[in-house]
């Protein structure tokens, strides 16, 4: 029988892997962490009572047939105020007192500069894996997991995109009060991959993860469909 420092353990591991991957099943959490079903749902409903996750609900167009649904767990509001943030106050209070004392101008340079910070810091990260945007958002996602961020990156739009997701964000709580701080880091990222980046999703605007839409790549078009049908004739008529 596990002791109550080893359940304390286990349950701070599921947490965390909700606030990286959620949203995210109790199947899924099984695997990663080798356990049975059976106990990460009793871990799950001990985070649920505790208001540290809770189930979002993901539309479904198609019938999973009998039974309910997979319930998808992402972290609360709470779990993320209660995860470390070091002098967020701090932070939040000296740049409304810049902007009081020296301007809005000064909080947006204060945003530049994090911005160039941010590409610096990863630059050498991304530049060694080449030149492929998806290869180096998956090389930044991997170094900012390592600075607290638990970053995943998601295939999307039939692989001719990508989404850089960030499970935490160590300055959220300024970043809510100054949103300049995310759009300099939309601007850093964007400049790092080598292509035009759009944020969909902030931790700071109240969604459950930060969610930065990265284009990889251009549909190819099949033979035997209409578009392709099309484009064939549009280059027959220009000959």
């Amino acid at each position: 029988m596990a002791s109550s420092g080893d359940d304390v353990s286990t349950r701070q591991a599921v947490l965390d892997l909700i606030v990286e991957k959620g949203p995210v099943t109790a199947v899924v959490l099984a695997k990663i962490l080798d356990l049975t079903a059976a106990a990460v749902r009793r871990h799950i409903t001990a985070l649920e009572k505790n208001g540290a996750i809770e189930v979002l609900e993901i539309p479904t167009e198609t019938s999973r047939g009998r039974g309910r649904p997979a319930r998808h767990y992402v972290a609360t509001k709470a779990a993320h105020r209660s995860l470390a943030e070091d002098y967020a106050e701090l932070a939040s209070r000296a740049l409304e007192y810049m902007g009081q004392v020296a301007g809005r101008d000064a909080i947006n340079s204060f945003a530049a500069s994090r911005s160039r910070e941010i590409e610096r810091k990863y630059a050498p990260v991304v530049r060694e894996v080449g030149d492929d945007p998806e290869e180096r958002a998956r090389a930044l996602a991997d170094a900012l997991t390592a600075d607290g961020y638990a970053a995943t990156v998601r295939k999307v739009g039939n692989g001719f995109a990508i989404q850089l997701c960030q499970g935490h964000c160590p300055v959220q709580n300024v970043a809510h009060e100054f949103p300049q701080l995310c759009e300099a880091e939309t601007a850093a990222f964007s400049r790092l991959l080598n292509v035009h980046v759009q944020r969909l999703a902030t931790l700071a605007g109240g969604e459950h993860v930060c969610t930065t839409h990265v284009p990889v790549g251009m549909p190819t078009i099949r033979k035997g469909t209409r578009i392709a049908a099309a484009a064939a004739s549009i280059k027959e008529g220009n000959r």
